[in-house]
């Protein structure tokens, strides 16, 4: 099994911002045959190395991960982050 991981530092950390880019990041479970698990969450924190949300989903093989990552529905969750990401870092790990 594969998890991959994902956080987000946004342009406009605004809490309506972060809750309406969650709120995509969300809304691609069960839209995606390969993603297994999903978790959208938001920082409690914010302290100045906080990110603004993680994403982790979970993937029974990496093939399957290579499979949403060209996914139409993830293609379309991409052109929104790269309008409001100010940065992002990942970590995709074997369990």
């Amino acid at each position: 099994m594969i998890k991959h991981i994902v956080l987000f530092k946004l342009k406009d950390s605004s809490p309506e911002s972060i809750a309406t880019t969650a709120g995509v990041l969300r809304d691609l479970k069960g839209k995606v045959e390969q993603l297994r698990e999903l978790e959208v969450g938001i920082d409690v924190v914010k302290s100045a190395r906080s990110y603004d949300i993680a994403l982790v989903a979970t993937f029974d093989s990496l093939e399957d991960l290579e499979g949403y990552q060209v996914h139409p529905e993830h293609k379309k969750v991409i052109e929104h982050m790269t309008q409001v990401r100010e940065s992002q870092v990942a970590v995709d790990f074997e369990f």
